[in-house]
Formats: structure tokens, C-alpha cells, sequence
């Protein structure tokens, strides 16, 4: 027996928005300058879907797309949502041999990249059927964006579509070699509400998107403005814009990583914008330092929310300005229709205060990650997913971090795994060993930071070593300090490298 008639799919939030506030403002455009109505950005998107099915895509199918925030990208959601066919949102900081790679293993059939990424775009999508690009001077052999909605129906595409439907792949940082991946299906992003509504989101509210929308978190917020019918200002992120926009768009709520916030605070120091709009900025991705919080309540909006989660699981709390008055060190409590649970190493369940793994579930939460069941079993397990962090709840459901027990860093809101890292430096030549660990900083939160140890015999440099990740790296993940010196690393009797000491070690000493 069905659990009910109706369904959970993401198509259905768009139609709806267009069908209650047709002509009310959804989407600027910062990067184009372009207006849209909710529903134009409706008529949108059936006129993208019917133009994909028209060169032959159907249900199932895989689409890659390579484009900042910009209108298009949420036409391209809502347009793969209501066809059924698979969404690759590609991470354009990533090497062009990563996004090559991506797009051939995981049977992408077409491309759609805006013009900016025109020169990377025939490399990247050598392997696929068409490639369409957007606003740009058409590459060879590529479809005009634009003449394919023109040509198009603008009615509703008929697809028959299921809620367990796959919607998208989202992409983590991998271990070693390419980003993992995971689906994401229509029950998994129609089922954010709870956490906008942790956000008091409502009718007043105009949104800013600043995360980049290749990512859960940015595409979240084009969701969840659509959802509630309220304006939402997409722009890439850049310290001057951001804080003009918020001005001129009288912007209320803005979802930040600290690192933005640290490049937010000089440039409002300098130019003082009026952000008398801001009824509150949000913080995820990485630790909120109380040093950038402080400044942040003081000189940009006083009354913050965090959020926490894993991509793999969505929002699992939220912490309200309230909550963080009263419990500052917290990330917040359980939304709706969320799980926490604090765990011993056996999975059991541990008191209130006591120290343990994050466990958590959640309707966002996905089960699997893609032909990966090795890092699948050692994620997702007994109906919880193994977050790899370790915090402690208290008696009140306030949930505080406490550290990671996997090998992660997190560097300005981006995953970098060590361990990948780590593999690169050791093909350099003259190395040794190696370790890699974050480091506080006050801008990045963490900055990725690498001990090298060379061979006997060789002489090499912090600026060698830099060259030699950049090419095999994204940038993000390049370390952002060496460290080069001739010892033994720290190991435990089993060999494990003891990165505690380290980080206690270079923690007392400037950067450089």
C-alpha cells in the first residue's frame, strides 16, 4: 500500500510558487542583471524540459552543467526535476581533468556550461552528445541555450515522476582520486522546509544566494525562497557586491560560511553599506570562531543562526539567535522530523553530556553513496549515518561539537581530506613522508596545512611543492602552508601519525 496519494517532488514547489504569486518578484539575477517573475521562471523551465527531451533525453538519463549562480542554473534544477533526468552539478573550482573524468564515469549524455567556462567546455565534455551553452559566443558545434527555450513549449513536460526518483548527484570530497558522489532523489530536496521554517522564514523576507548552487546548500536556498514565494538575489560571492546588493535589495536573510564573513567585515569597514535590512545571517560549513561572531553581530547584522549537518544528511539542527544567547558554544537543536544520537565506538547510545559520534537522520538524509558500497558501509549504518564528528547533548537537546574523528579539514566552508592530499605530496619528488592537518585561522577557519619530510639526499622548497599540488589539485585543496623539515613524524606504536600533536605544535606559531 502507497503511504499516501500525493507526492514529495520538487517540480511541484515551482508550479505551486507560480500558481499562488505569479507576477510577485523570485529571481534577480545579480550576475545578469535580469528580473524574473515566479511564473516566467516557471515557463522557464518547462520550455528547458521539453527542449531536453526534444534532443532525445529522457528519464534516466545523466546531464552535466558547469555554471555559477546565475537564473539559469535554477531553471536547469526545475527543468532535470520534471523530465526525470539526472542532474551532474559540476564544482567549477575543480581541475579540468576532475570534471573530464566526472562527466565520462558517471554516463553524463550532455553538457550545459556557461559562456564563461567556454574554453574548458569541449575538453570537459568530450565524451557527450550535445553541448549547449549559455550566454556566451557558442564554442564549436555547441546549441545556443536561449534558441532552445525560444523554440520550446511552455507547458508542463508529461513525465510521470515518482518521489524516490533519483533527482541529482551531489558531489563530496573524495579520499583519494575523484569526488565522491551520492543521489539525491525528489523526496530528499522537497522535504527542506523544516529548516527554513528553523530560520523563521516567511512572506517578508527577501533571500541572498551566495553559496555556489553546484552544491546542496546553495541549490537549498533556491529552493526554499521559491518555497515560501519571496524574492531571492543570486550573485557570486565578491565582499563589495554582496554587501551592495544587500543594500539595494534591502536583502533580510543571508546563509555565510565564516570565511565569507571574515572578507565581509574589512570591505564593510571601508565602504559602509546601510544593512539595516538584515534581520539575520546564518552560518554553515565550518565552526563559527566567537572572534568572527563577535564582529559579525557588532558591525553586519546582530542576530546570527547556525546550522549543522553533513551534506549526506541535510540541516540536522539549527541554532536561533535565541538558542545562541542561551547556549553560545551550541550548534542548535533538532528541526523537524529530524534524529540525533550521540554514540559510543560500539553504536550504542550515550548520556546526556557525555562525549560520542554524531549520528543523525533526517527525510534530506541519502542512503548510499554512488557504486561506492565500501564507503557506504562505513557511513550508513543501522539507519543512522556515522557523521565522523564527535560532540555531546545536553539535557535541553542542545547539540556542541567537540571535534572529528575522521581525518577532514575544513577550509573556508570546502571538505578537504587529508588523506587525498597526502597521496599528491608523496609523488613529489624528494619527499619522504608527509602529514596533513587543519590549522585555526580567522579567515579560513582551518587552513590546510602540510609537514613534508624530505629524502636524505634532496633540497626541496614550499614553493616546489606548491607548484607541484596546483597541478594535480583544486585549489582549495592545495595546502596553504609547508612545513618542510627533516625529523620523524609523531606516530602511535601502530604507526598511525599522532596529528593532535602537530596541530598543538604549529598552533603556537604564525603562519609562513
Amino acid at each position: 500500500m502507497d503511504r499516501s496519494l500525493g507526492k514529495m517532488l520538487v517540480g511541484n514547489i515551482l508550479a505551486t510558487a507560480a500558481l499562488r504569486f505569479p507576477d510577485s518578484p523570485a529571481i534577480y539575477c545579480a550576475t545578469t542583471d535580469r528580473r524574473f517573475d515566479f511564473r516566467t521562471v516557471n515557463d522557464r523551465c518547462n520550455r528547458l524540459s521539453h527542449a531536453l527531451l526534444g534532443l532525445g533525453y529522457k528519464k534516466g538519463d545523466v546531464v552535466a552543467f558547469l555554471t555559477s549562480n546565475r537564473a539559469e542554473i535554477a531553471e536547469i534544477y526545475f527543468a532535470l526535476a520534471r523530465t526525470g533526468i539526472i542532474g551532474l552539478p559540476l564544482n567549477y573550482r575543480l581541475a579540468l581533468p576532475e570534471m573530464r573524468e566526472l562527466v565520462r564515469s558517471m554516463g553524463a549524455k550532455a553538457l550545459i556550461y556557461e559562456g564563461r567556462f567556454a574554453s574548458a567546455a569541449p575538453a570537459i565534455g568530450e565524451s557527450v552528445r550535445h553541448v549547449i551553452e549559455i550566454d556566451g559566443n557558442r564554442s564549436d558545434g555547441a546549441l545556443d541555450y536561449q534558441t532552445l527555450l525560444a523554440s520550446a513549449s511552455a507547458q508542463p513536460p508529461d513525465v510521470e515522476i515518482d518521489e524516490a526518483d533519483p533527482f541529482y548527484f551531489n558531489l563530496t570530497s573524495g579520499t583519494t582520486g575523484l569526488p565522491k558522489s551520492y543521489v539525491l532523489t525528489q523526496y530528499n530536496n522537497s522535504t527542506l522546509g523544516p529548516m527554513f521554517q528553523a530560520f523563521d522564514l516567511d512572506r517578508r523576507d527577501v533571500a541572498m544566494t551566495v553559496f555556489p548552487a553546484f552544491g546542496r546548500v546553495g541549490f537549498a536556498w533556491i529552493l526554499g525562497a521559491i518555497l515560501y514565494g519571496i524574492p531571492n538575489v543570486l550573485v557570486n560571492f565578491e565582499p563589495n557586491e554582496v554587501l551592495r546588493l544587500i543594500e539595494r535589495e534591502r536583502v533580510s536573510i543571508v546563509n555565510l560560511v565564516p570565511t565569507m564573513a571574515a572578507m565581509l567585515l574589512p570591505a564593510q569597514a571601508a565602504a559602509a553599506r546601510d544593512l539595516s535590512s538584515l534581520r539575520g545571517i546564518v552560518f554553515a560549513g565550518a565552526s563559527l570562531p566567537a572572534s568572527i561572531g563577535e564582529q559579525v553581530t557588532a558591525h553586519l547584522c546582530p542576530d546570527l543562526y547556525e546550522y549543522y549537518g553533513m551534506q549526506e544528511t541535510g540541516a540536522l539542527v539549527v541554532s536561533t539567535p535565541d538558542d545562541r544567547r542561551r547556549q553560545p558554544q551550541s550548534v542548535g537543536r533538532p528541526i523537524a522530523f529530524t534524529d540525533i544520537r550521540i554514540a559510543d565506538d560500539n553504536g550504542n547510545a550515550v548520556g546526556p553530556g557525555q562525549l560520542g559520534e554524531i549520528l543523525g537522520r533526517s527525510p534530506n538524509t541519502t542512503t548510499a553513496y554512488h557504486e561506492n558500497p565500501e564507503k557506504s558501509a562505513e557511513t550508513f549504518r543501522n539507519g543512522w549515518v556515522h557523521t565522523g564528528d564527535l560532540g555531546s547533548v545536553d539535557e535541553d537537546g542542545f547539540l556542541t561539537i567537540r571535534g572529528r574523528k575522521k581525518d577532514m579539514i575544513v577550509s573556508g566552508g570546502q571538505n578537504v581530506h587529508a588523506a587525498e592530499v597526502e597521496d599528491i605530496i608523496l609523488r613529489c619528488p624528494g619527499v619522504a613522508d608527509c602529514a596533513v592537518f587543519g590549522l585555526p585561522d580567522d579567515l579560513w577557519g582551518e587552513r590546510v596545512t602540510a609537514l613534508v619530510i624530505p629524502r636524505d639526499d634532496a633540497t626541496i622548497t614550499a614553493q616546489q611543492l606548491t607548484d607541484f599540488c596546483r597541478q594535480h589539485l583544486a585549489g582549495f585543496k592545495t595546502p596553504k602552508e609547508f612545513l618542510v623539515e627533516a625529523a620523524a613524524l609523531p606516530r602511535t606504536p601502530t604507526g598511525k601519525v599522532q596529528k593532535f600533536l602537530l596541530v598543538e605544535r604549529f598552533s603556537r606559531r604564525p603562519a609562513g
